[in-house]
């Protein structure tokens, strides 16, 4: 033990005395919990991270990292496991999100991971229907008053009809937005964590729509066999964004009359196809029955996009077979993410009890795909599933 403290002593020692550039370069090249952690190693590191010229260019890179976090639970009363992994890691971080929530939840409290979006993630509670935003790098916590629906429990919550923005002026700060039917009328409701405030804006149906696709958010009210309903707002700007009402429908023969689900999805065991939404794109998957068996498997994976004038949905691009898993499942579910040009899709699969993570990435420009590696999700095994969600990079404060 006294050998082991004197190694470490000594490697903390050697550490600071390299060249305070060469020092920075090592730590552009961490991701932030591994960054938060080297500030312990001694005052001398901790000025170093401290430095605003330093947090700038860590933040202008670290901002267009993506990170997928997966919450997990033994079961529904126990304090619930956060993991992370960034697209330029190695490994998954485990992330101490049950210390940053004591003393700030009910024993027992019943948690929903429902999104992520820069520092922040945001749970839904079951036992008391409200929301938790978390920080994870100022390691602060908030309780979002209650919507104007009332109290919602995880299950009203649809993924595809929600999304957390982050204030890009101050990253203490955010918009999380969702749109929901209320009688029969589309609204949007956004809650400002600048002003502890909800506002409520009734969509309207549009003429000779157009969009500017990088500017806008998307929120799926329903997915019905042949056509959509989709909330487009415009969010070039924080202070006044209007919603619009988009009903893009998909050609009959394309999708031979199977239903497609909203956000987070089930496949259908009678269709053999898992539509998966998020920010006006959607991933069909089709998949085979094994004979002789319950279990599928993934045949083709196509990307589909809502057309310039917003009355349908138009075929991107196939996933060629390279990037499609042969592994079999019972089970398939996933999430989407479109950012920075790139369409993520995390698919989970699950065989007699065993989860599985797939990341796939569709640059649009590029016209290319890439199978992220994950290394093995260890801490899946014997735990249930509470929430996934992609989230754009970490960044500190200046």
């Amino acid at each position: 033990m006294e050998k082991t403290q004197r190694c470490n002593k000594d490697t903390n020692i050697g550490f600071c005395l390299l060249p305070s550039e060469l020092i920075q370069n090592i730590l552009f090249h961490l991701c932030i919990p591994e960054i938060i952690r080297m500030k312990l190693l001694n005052k001398f590191v901790l000025n170093t991270i401290s430095d605003q010229t330093f947090i700038r260019q860590l933040n202008h890179g670290s901002q267009r990292d993506t990170w997928i976090f997966v919450y997990t639970r033994r079961w529904r009363r126990d304090n619930g496991v956060l993991h992370g992994f960034s697209n330029r890691s190695v490994r998954w971080f485990k992330i101490p999100v049950a210390e940053i929530l004591t003393g700030e939840v009910f024993p027992g409290e019943d948690l929903y991971l429902l999104t992520a979006s820069g520092n922040f993630l945001l749970f839904a509670s079951n036992t008391h229907s409200g929301i938790i935003a978390v920080d994870l790098v100022d390691k602060s916590v908030r309780r979002i008053n209650s919507c104007p629906l009332g109290p919602r429990g995880t299950s009203s919550w649809r993924r595809s009809g929600m999304k957390l923005v982050p204030d890009p002026s101050n990253p203490s700060h955010f918009r999380f937005m969702f749109a929901e039917m209320v009688n029969n009328r589309p609204v949007l409701f956004t809650y400002n964590s600048n002003t502890t405030t909800w506002t409520t804006k009734e969509a309207e149906e549009v003429n000779n729509w157009a969009y500017k696709k990088n500017n806008n958010v998307f929120l799926s009210l329903s997915n019905r066999p042949h056509e959509s309903i989709v909330m487009s707002v415009d969010d070039g700007s924080m202070i006044n964004p209007v919603p619009s009402i988009l009903r893009p429908r998909m050609n009959q023969d394309a999708i031979r009359g199977c239903p497609s689900s909203v956000g987070f999805s089930r496949n259908d065991l009678e269709s053999q196809l898992l539509h998966i939404h998020g920010d006006g794109y959607k991933v069909v998957i089709r998949l085979d029955t094994i004979e002789l068996s319950k279990l599928k498997k993934m045949k083709s994976l196509e990307v589909w996009e809502i057309s310039s004038n917003g009355e349908k949905w138009e075929l991107v691009t196939k996933a060629p077979s390279e990037v499609i898993s042969n592994k079999s499942c019972g089970v398939m579910m996933g999430c989407l993410e479109r950012r920075l040009g790139v369409i993520r899709v995390a698919l989970m699969t699950n065989r007699e009890g065993l989860w599985n993570i797939i990341w796939l990435d569709y640059d649009k420009d590029k016209d290319k795909w890439d199978w992220v590696p994950l290394p093995h999700c260890r801490f899946l095994q014997g735990s249930n599933m509470a929430g996934i969600s992609f989230s754009s990079g970490l960044t500190f404060s200046l």
